[in-house]
């Protein structure tokens, strides 16, 4: 798919995530936003899949490490062809697969269980480490958050990734600014984040997250370091009303905030 359609498959997804959480009537449409134009080049451009066959050997992994963007993840794996579209509807309802966060094993396509902030890179560690030691040249991508970046046990994988030589390995960091409980340089100031990922080791590039263009570009970029791309992005990106408020982190449309945005999109 080439630059023109994944951007009309960006809105799609977006359409899905704020469509899903307001039939939910809870869940967190924020960050799934602010990430929608990275999951979309990768599922859609990047990565080497099949969604008839989730368990392909072969295929390339994605880690949501950022587990509550679930209804992103969700939203991409349904476009893909792994699950019916109108399942998305489910999300977080009583005896839905697609709960609040992934769960790798009711959800064909999710590689990971996640939602406990700071263990998602873990696991892309150890699965890029795994391909390796097995000699296949499958990927591993992983999502993690600004605010989750706040966890010591993101930088112990950090340290492990860059020590095993996870050439393989490539990390996408949502840098939106927000977490749950506010701006992030307030919470816990995490810049400057490009020479701390320097000083562990790691391949850093930055980028206008919210570019499809620029999401194409990074990827293109070869190292024979673990490769982490800085995206800088907007909480709620697409909807006005939603865009670098902290509120919408983790809040869900109603029906008429649902339809003012979904006329946003058009």
């Amino acid at each position: 798919m080439d630059a023109k359609g994944l951007e009309e498959k960006a809105k799609v997804i977006r359409k899905h995530i704020l469509e899903s959480t307001c039939a939910a009537g809870s869940g967190h449409p924020g960050g799934s936003l602010s990430a929608t134009e990275i999951v979309t080049v990768l599922y859609f451009h990047e990565m080497r899949h099949d969604p008839k066959n989730p368990k392909w050997e072969e295929r390339d992994r994605f880690v949501l490490s950022k587990g509550h963007a679930a209804p992103l993840l969700y939203a991409a794996l349904a476009e893909s062809g792994y699950f019916p579209v109108e399942t998305l509807k489910t999300l977080r309802k009583i005896n839905s697969n697609l709960q609040g966060h992934p769960d790798m094993k009711s959800v064909p396509g999710v590689e990971a269980s996640t939602g406990s902030l700071g263990q998602g890179l873990s696991i892309a560690v150890g699965m890029a480490l795994g391909l390796k030691l097995q000699g296949k040249d499958s990927r591993v991508f992983c999502l993690i958050g600004d605010g989750e970046s706040q966890e010591g046990q993101i930088w112990e994988a950090a340290m492990a990734a860059s020590h095993y030589k996870l050439d393989n390995l490539t990390v996408f960091l949502d840098r939106n600014g927000l977490q749950i409980d506010g701006f992030t340089e307030k919470v816990m100031a995490l810049e400057p984040l490009a020479e701390k990922w320097r000083s562990f080791g790691w391949d850093v590039q930055k980028i206008n997250g919210n570019s499809i263009t620029e999401v194409m570009n990074a990827l293109k970029h070869k190292s024979d370091k673990p490769k982490i791309i800085i995206a800088l992005t907007t909480k709620g990106k697409g909807v006005s009303f939603m865009e670098n408020v902290p509120e919408w982190h983790g809040k869900a449309p109603d029906q008429k905030q649902l339809m003012e945005a979904l006329e946003e999109l058009k």
